[in-house]
């Protein structure tokens, strides 16, 4: 992760971490990075979306006037999903893509997410480009004169052409289905309903009014509660929570019961594995997924790879092993063969389509798949590594590792973006997690790494 970009973009509370004057300088350096080897009467083109934050429209104006200050031509799909602009950036044949979105994120942050012109986030190295342009040490580029500075082009018609591929993905008809979805005041309030109602639902949504400030406000994804009494209030068969971009999906059964990213991954992995459709008979998942769905994919006879925490991990490993699916316990699902990012509506789609082809219900098919009880505790230290590699806080995990066996398991690892450690226990029962994540905070605390005192037990 550099300065600025972390896992998921350039992210921060909007004119505090995230300014107006870097997103266009952000824009800037685009416009002039995919310009600069362009023949001449050749045109850049970018296209750009954006989530309901207020603040987005503040960013989509600068990056657009730092894209075309240099060249480069900007196709606004305005208030869209990531994973639209993840697809038209690949199948449009444009240089790049921008996302205007904090996610799952309070709305008074903002985010700059930028996607190559494969659709996947960008490389490593353009991001290093980038950071050393905001921090002054590549000089100032060229701006555009005459005819050659960008102009912007209203693209809403991208967002359509989305739609309507999400809809060409499914052949059966959800007619006759009652089905709930959660928009969380954000991207997806532009586009789920229509693709619902297309394919025949009746479709119930919530959330789906947004007013520049109340995207993720106790709703979406990450408040998946009001989806859960919405669902037994009204009688629907299955519910569905995205956040805020519209990148991750959670569902909820006819008994408002939740099914998290762990499950979904079994329920639609299980179903392509049946059908020949799971390349290498193989998921790819994250070592924060829960100890129950190794379980529940060992009896399937589904293997898995496990990586780090971050949707660009997974579809790392995916893409270099061509595997079809992959995902985290927060709902970033991606099925390679639709999509190069996580996408919350075709997750949902493609639940459905599970449902419907096999004749059960979603509390059918996800409950051989039971989560095991888990208990995190964050530990704020003073050396990451150190505390880590210390030799007792090791030993303190070995014997964690060892009391547990194969009915638990411990995980310790460092926060990427925070001063954190992270002891994380799975076992049979919460008493059981409990007492092994005590075991090895007090260790560290013992050790002196632990910034604040915790109470003894």
């Amino acid at each position: 992760m550099g300065k600025y970009f972390g896992t998921d973009g350039y992210r921060g509370e909007a004119n505090v971490v995230l300014t107006a004057d870097a997103a266009f300088r952000v824009g800037k350096f685009l416009g002039w990075y995919y310009s600069r080897n362009k023949k001449e009467g050749e045109e850049t083109r970018i296209v750009m979306g954006k989530d309901t934050r207020r603040s987005s429209y503040m960013f989509e104006y600068a990056l657009a006037a730092g894209i075309t200050s240099t060249g480069a031509d900007c196709y606004l799909m305005h208030v869209t999903t990531t994973p639209s602009v993840s697809y038209e950036a690949r199948t449009e044949d444009f240089d790049c893509g921008v996302m205007i979105s904090a996610s799952h994120n309070p709305y008074y942050d903002n985010g700059i997410k930028v996607i190559n012109g494969a659709g996947e986030k960008l490389s490593d190295d353009i991001i290093e480009k980038i950071e050393a342009y905001l921090d002054g040490k590549m000089g100032e580029l060229p701006l555009a004169t005459g005819t050659k500075i960008g102009r912007t082009v209203d693209f809403a018609a991208g967002r359509n052409r989305y739609m309507g591929y999400l809809i060409a993905t499914e052949t059966r008809s959800f007619r006759g289905r009652r089905i709930a979805i959660d928009c969380s005041n954000g991207s997806a309030s532009s586009v789920a309903k229509s693709v619902f109602d297309a394919l025949g639902a009746d479709t119930h949504v919530i959330n789906n009014t947004p007013n520049g400030t109340n995207i993720n406000d106790r709703c979406g994804s990450t408040h998946i509660e009001a989806l859960q009494h919405y669902v037994i209030a009204e009688g629907c068969e299955v519910g569905f929570a995205f956040d805020g971009d519209a990148d991750r999906c959670l569902a909820v059964d006819e008994n408002g019961c939740l099914v998290n990213g762990d499950q979904i991954m079994y329920v639609c992995g299980r179903f392509l594995n049946e059908r020949g459709q799971l390349h290498k008979s193989t998921i790819v998942t994250t070592v924060m997924s829960n100890l129950g769905l190794y379980k529940a994919l060992d009896r399937a006879g589904i293997c898995y790879e496990k990586t780090a925490v971050g949707d660009r991990y997974v579809y790392e490993n995916m893409s270099a092993n061509h595997f079809s699916l992959g995902g985290e316990q927060s709902g970033h699902i991606i099925f390679s063969r639709h999509a190069t990012t996580g996408d919350g509506i075709l997750t949902a789609l493609k639940i459905m389509e599970a449902c419907i082809e096999q004749g059960k219900s979603l509390k059918e098919l996800a409950r051989d798949c039971v989560m095991y009880p888990q208990v995190l505790e964050n530990v704020r230290v003073t050396d990451k590594e150190a505390a880590q590699k210390d030799e007792e806080v090791l030993a303190a995990v070995r014997a964690a590792e060892q009391a547990l066996g194969d009915d638990g398991r411990i995980l310790v690892r460092a926060s990427g973006t925070e001063p954190l450690v992270r002891v994380m226990v799975e076992a049979v029962n919460e008493e059981t997690c409990r007492k092994y994540v005590d075991s090895v905070v007090r260790v560290i605390q013992s050790r002196g790494f632990a910034e604040e005192e915790r109470p003894m037990l």
